[in-house]
């Protein structure tokens, strides 16, 4: 069977850098930070102090919501409803027009509801069983945001949800792109969103000691290949994209943004939360993903990195790209927006292939922030402190979770 082309019409964010591919894309490269002080919940008592918040996020601000329909609409399903919104708007769809069982939705996260498990379980020991909301479940499940957004325009095609931890995002869009391209969907409207910068999403983390405990300068915590990086800082958010099978996209004239070129995934089959320190399956990801875009390596102009800022991980990354790069890795830029951003978990590989286009659109690629004092073993072009302008028709985005997933993206100028 022929693949089919598909291509991206629509690009949606929803960061603590705010809302809008443009206005955030213009932050990034800016080397601006969405981290501050958490306002949320009282974290005086926390190890960890900080994260990438969404500040008074509304989302009646950014769409015409039902205020009461949202109390039954989790605020990680409230992300990716603006972020879906956004995309849908930018590609010019009309979901009335045409088949809905050819339009699909497939959004990763990968903690779901920790929000309303949050509540809920207070209210059981608070108040009694009688008073947890009937809404629970609903409201905390994955694939609520799936589900919410398919509700929202009526959308009757494929209609999953992918749960890989911090490679969730990406994996949801490899997973969206085969189903265009092997004829089961038409469109697909797909991403990541999370919002688990909660009490104890903080409490769980900083107790595995993964996050940076830089309380003092928390714009300064994100800093991923820089030797005195000292562990990622949580965030959440939403990004979501409009994938369209070519043709279909050119017989309604869309705005054809790029293309979804190649899909590459793998496990480290080692340790369920610390990559493999070779890079291994890293490794086998990229070169998939690489080979499935009928591409030989010396044509990937820019890496968006998984980059996380943890001592063994962004070590991991980088070797990985050695093994598949050769001599090319000394060509290849490669950045980390997390610097900036954070690690939204299963919403960072959404949000990064929004950037991966839109550096293939403004001809840019985004900074490394905090890259002060390069680790020794991370001894890539990391584009240190400052975007750089540079020509760039294909690039690649890198998400890892933990179970060990590896998931990989190539993306090309459409042509």
């Amino acid at each position: 069977m022929s693949r089919r082309r598909v291509v991206v019409t629509g690009l949606g964010v929803v960061t603590p850098l705010g809302c809008g591919i443009d206005s955030v894309w213009d932050a990034v490269c800016a080397g601006r930070s969405g981290v501050s002080t958490i306002s949320r919940f009282d974290c005086r008592e926390f190890k960890v102090q900080f994260g990438g918040e969404i500040k008074d996020f509304d989302p009646l601000q950014w769409m015409d919501l039902d205020s009461r329909e949202l109390r039954r609409i989790d605020r990680f399903s409230q992300f990716a409803l603006v972020a879906a919104d956004q995309a849908i708007r930018q590609a010019g769809m009309d979901f009335a027009v045409g088949d809905p069982y050819r339009y699909g939705v497939l959004i990763g996260s990968g903690i779901g509801g920790l929000d309303e498990i949050e509540d809920q379980h207070s209210k059981l020991f608070d108040r009694g069983p009688d008073r947890i909301s009937a809404f629970m479940i609903p409201k905390l499940i994955i694939n609520a945001a799936s589900g919410n957004v398919s509700v929202r325009w009526g959308l009757k095609g494929p209609n999953t949800a992918v749960c890989t931890a911090c490679a969730s995002g990406t994996n949801a869009i490899g997973d969206a792109f085969r189903l265009i391209q092997f004829g089961m969907a038409d469109v697909m409207v797909t991403g990541g969103t999370e919002a688990a910068l909660t009490p104890m999403g903080i409490a769980g983390f900083a107790r595995m000691n993964a996050l940076s405990t830089r309380n003092h300068a928390p714009q300064e915590a994100s800093r991923p290949f820089d030797q005195d990086r000292d562990g990622f800082v949580l965030s959440e958010g939403a990004g979501v994209l409009v994938l369209e099978e070519l043709e279909f996209a050119r017989q309604r004239k869309a705005t054809i943004l790029g293309e979804v070129l190649g899909y590459g995934m793998s496990a480290d089959a080692t340790h369920l939360t610390a990559p493999d320190p070779n890079g291994t399956g890293a490794a086998y990801a990229m070169a998939s993903a690489i080979r499935d875009a009928g591409l030989n390596a010396d044509q990937i102009d820019y890496i968006n990195a998984h980059g996380t800022s943890t001592p063994l991980g962004d070590i991991a990354e980088s070797n990985a790209i050695r093994q598949v790069f050769g001599s090319h890795a000394d060509g290849l830029a490669v950045s980390s927006t997390k610097s900036q951003l954070g690690h939204l978990l299963g919403a960072s590989g959404g949000v990064e292939s929004a950037f991966c286009f839109m550096s293939m659109l403004r001809q840019t690629v985004p900074p490394t922030m905090n890259l002060e004092n390069p680790d020794e073993q991370c001894d890539l072009d990391y584009v240190p402190n400052e975007a750089r302008q540079m020509k760039v028709r294909r690039t690649m985005k890198n998400s890892f979770g933990f179970g060990g997933h590896n998931a990989c993206l190539v993306f090309g100028q459409y042509e």
